[in-house]
């Protein structure tokens, strides 16, 4: 089985934190790898950011490559702008796919552009089945925009109906996902199937506190909650900050610090984020800056000793379609207390592997930190519990569930032969 994965607009390679990588980068790069271990070829294509990063990379093993196809100025694009280069993208695929002799049996494509992307390799390659995975999606985050600037255009939701009515498969990470893809798009739900992603547990798994906390330079005693994420409105970073403030004045037996990994906190006044600003401001007025540490990008090597390192893990989003972060703390012994929204509703256990909390509700956040803090054998069992049941994600059950739905797919679709695409 030969498969052409499309994650367009970010590389599964990237450094997580920026912009635009996250738990959609580790998907992609993970069951890359997990399918090469089965046996099955994977071309990763994505688009070219760097002129000086070679064009096909093997750093994911067992013969798959990731290809970088330049599809527009090789450098960082806003994602409207993107767009544009929809065509260029495909063009170079097909080429690659010429020059390598190579025919795909599936595309599985990642986020709305490149389903738009694979729509049109499948007409140039006579029906090539496609399987989609949206990660997120336009109407949820438009539903928790707080201001017109957070919100999708009108040429995303276009974009994501498109392909919704044009893909063979569609995978939802959640049932969560599901009901969204039924109720907000009026998805045709035959195609749809719920199988969750994975977490490599080789690599994510408990490592001894006092090891990890001398790894990444944090004091024997320190107290650390841990932040992992894009600084965007969207995973809702502020409300953490308020609770953090209101740590100060709870009687703690020492004290706590938060250390926040993703984007770039030191970036001069042109180049940071809106939402780092504001951050930071935020952190001023409540003069907590002492008790927050920005540290920028992690790569996926150093994570598993914050995560080990930190007492909790605290996932403050407005809106998660899974969250690849709450399930990496956890196979890590780590205990996660998250919002109650989209994918963290369903993947964090109440009171077993962690804490649900309202959306944006800052007290209730407090409270829970504040309880779970100041009870070492809670914090204990909950990790426990969060390793053992994180074992139910691993690579090794989930990418089986994959490939039946590609072979389902695959033997569903009717694809024209090379006579009858020159008639």
């Amino acid at each position: 089985m030969k498969i052409a994965m499309l994650s367009y607009h970010t590389c599964p390679l990237a450094t997580l934190g920026g912009k635009d990588t996250g738990g959609m980068n580790v998907y992609v790069r993970d069951l890359t790898l997990e399918l090469g271990r089965l046996g099955i070829h994977v071309d990763v294509f994505t688009r070219s950011q760097d002129e000086h990063v070679p064009h096909v990379l093997h750093d994911l093993g067992f013969g798959n490559r990731v290809v970088h196809v330049p599809a527009g100025p090789e450098t960082p694009l806003p994602k409207r702008r993107l767009v544009d280069h929809i065509p260029q993208f495909v063009e170079g695929i097909r080429k690659f796919a010429m020059d390598k002799d190579i025919q795909y049996d599936l595309i599985h494509s990642h986020y709305w552009m490149s389903g738009l992307a694979a729509e049109a390799l499948s007409d140039a390659w006579g029906g090539t089945p496609i399987i989609q995975m949206f990660h997120t999606l336009g109407e949820m985050k438009n539903r928790v925009a707080r201001t017109e600037a957070e919100r999708e255009g009108a040429y995303r939701l276009e974009g994501e109906r498109q392909v919704l009515a044009r893909v063979n498969g569609i995978m939802a990470a959640t049932p969560a996902e599901h009901a969204q893809l039924e109720w907000l798009y009026k998805a045709d739900m035959s195609k749809v199937a719920v199988i969750p992603p994975g977490v490599d547990v080789d690599h994510f798994y408990p490592i001894p506190v006092d090891e990890a906390r001398q790894f990444i330079g944090l004091d024997p005693d320190a107290r650390m909650i841990l932040f992992v994420g894009r600084i965007e409105p969207l995973k809702g970073l502020d409300t953490l900050i308020k609770a953090v403030a209101c740590l100060r004045v709870k009687d703690l037996a020492e004290p706590v610090h938060l250390a926040v990994i993703g984007g770039d906190p030191e970036a001069g006044p042109e180049e940071i984020s809106a939402e780092m600003a504001y951050i930071q401001k935020m952190c001023d007025e409540l003069t907590v800056g002492k008790m927050v540490a920005f540290l920028g990008k992690r790569s996926q090597d150093t994570l598993p000793y914050y995560y080990s390192a930190a007492e909790v893990v605290v996932m403050p989003s407005h809106y998660e379609s899974f969250g690849m972060v709450a399930l990496e703390a956890m196979a890590c012994g780590t205990p996660v207390i998250a919002s109650q929204v989209g994918g963290l509703a369903f993947l964090v256990q109440d009171g077993v592997t962690g804490y649900h909390v309202p959306d944006g509700d800052d007290e209730a956040l407090c409270t829970r930190l504040t309880n779970l803090l100041g009870d070492e054998s809670l914090r204990r069992k909950l990790g426990r519990n969060a390793s053992e049941y994180a074992h139910n994600y691993t690579w090794e059950k989930i990418a089986p569930q994959i490939v039946d739905f590609y072979k389902n797919i695959i033997k569903s679709t009717t694809r024209l032969t090379p006579q009858q695409k020159l008639i």
